[in-house]
C-alpha cells in the first residue's frame, strides 16, 4: 500500500516537471495570457482612436463655440449701448423741444400786444422808482435772422435771433438805490427783456432831476443808460414800430 502511494506521488511530480518543461519550451505566456494581452492592446488602440477622432474635435468645437459666444456677447453689449444712446438722445431732443415750446408759448408775447405791454411797463417802472426819463426810450426793430429786409430800420445783427424783436435804448436819472431797484424790476419782469449794456455816470441836470424825482438836495443823482432787447413769438405776423418813444 505504501509502495502504491509512493508511486502515485512520483507520478504526480513527474507530470509537474513535464508541464514546467513544456511551458518553458512554449514561452512565458500561455494562450490565455496572449488573448488577454491582445484584448488590452485593442482597447488601447480604440481609446487612442477615440481621443484623436472624437475628443480633440469636440474640444476644438467647444473652443470655437466659446469664442463665438464671446463675440456675440460683445456685439450684444455694443447694440445695447447704441440703443440706450439713441433713447437718451431721443429723450434729450424731446426735452429740448418741450422746453422750446414752453418758452415760446409762456415766455414770449405775440408781437403786437407784447410791444404795447413793453411800452406801458417801462413807463410804470420809471414812475414806480421815481426816475426821470432824460433820453429815449427809442426802439429799433430786430428782424429775425435770415429774414428779408422790408425797408425798415434794423438793429445791430449781433442781437438777432430766430425770433423777431425790438432793441431799446433808454437813459434815466435818479438816486443810485432807485436805479438798482429799476434794474431789478426789469430783470424780474414778465416781459422777456435782456439787458445788453449798462452805463452809469453823474447826472448833468441835477436840479431838474431832483425836482422830478422828489429826492432831497443831499442826494447825488446818477444817470443810467440801458441797452436792452426783447423778443416776440414767431407765429405773429404783426410789425414792430421802430422809432417810437415813450412819454417823457
Amino acid at each position: 500500500m505504501s509502495e502504491q502511494v509512493s508511486t502515485t506521488k512520483r507520478e504526480r511530480m513527474r507530470l509537474r516537471l513535464e508541464r514546467i518543461r513544456t511551458s518553458r519550451q512554449n514561452g512565458m505566456l500561455g494562450t490565455s495570457e496572449i488573448v488577454a494581452l491582445g484584448g488590452a492592446t485593442l482597447v488601447l488602440i480604440l481609446v487612442v482612436i477615440s481621443y484623436l477622432y472624437f475628443l480633440l474635435p469636440a474640444r476644438s468645437n467647444r473652443d470655437s463655440a466659446m469664442q463665438e459666444r464671446a463675440r456675440l456677447q460683445t456685439l450684444l453689449s455694443s447694440s445695447k449701448n447704441v440703443v440706450e444712446k439713441e433713447l437718451t438722445t431721443e429723450a434729450a431732443v424731446n426735452s429740448i423741444t418741450e422746453s422750446l415750446v414752453n418758452f415760446e408759448s409762456n415766455q414770449l408775447f405775440a408781437r403786437t400786444p407784447g410791444r404795447m405791454n413793453l411800452y406801458e411797463e417801462l413807463n410804470q417802472l420809471m414812475r414806480k422808482n421815481g426816475l426821470r426819463n432824460s433820453s429815449g426810450p427809442s426802439y429799433t426793430i430786430i428782424e429775425p435772422a435770415g429774414a428779408k429786409s422790408n425797408g425798415t430800420r434794423s438793429a445791430n445783427t449781433k442781437w438777432q435771433t430766430v425770433y423777431p424783436g425790438i432793441a431799446i435804448s433808454l437813459t434815466v436819472d435818479g438816486p443810485y438805490q432807485n436805479l438798482r431797484k429799476f434794474i431789478r424790476d426789469i430783470e424780474t419782469s414778465q416781459q422777456f427783456l435782456i439787458i445788453n449794456g449798462i452805463e452809469l455816470e453823474r447826472a448833468e441836470n441835477s436840479a431838474a432831476a431832483l425836482s422830478e424825482a422828489g429826492a432831497s438836495g443831499r442826494s447825488s443823482l446818477v444817470s443810467l443808460r440801458l441797452q436792452m432787447s426783447t423778443y416776440f413769438q414767431r407765429s405773429d405776423s404783426g410789425d414792430g414800430n421802430g422809432g417810437q418813444s415813450l412819454e417823457h
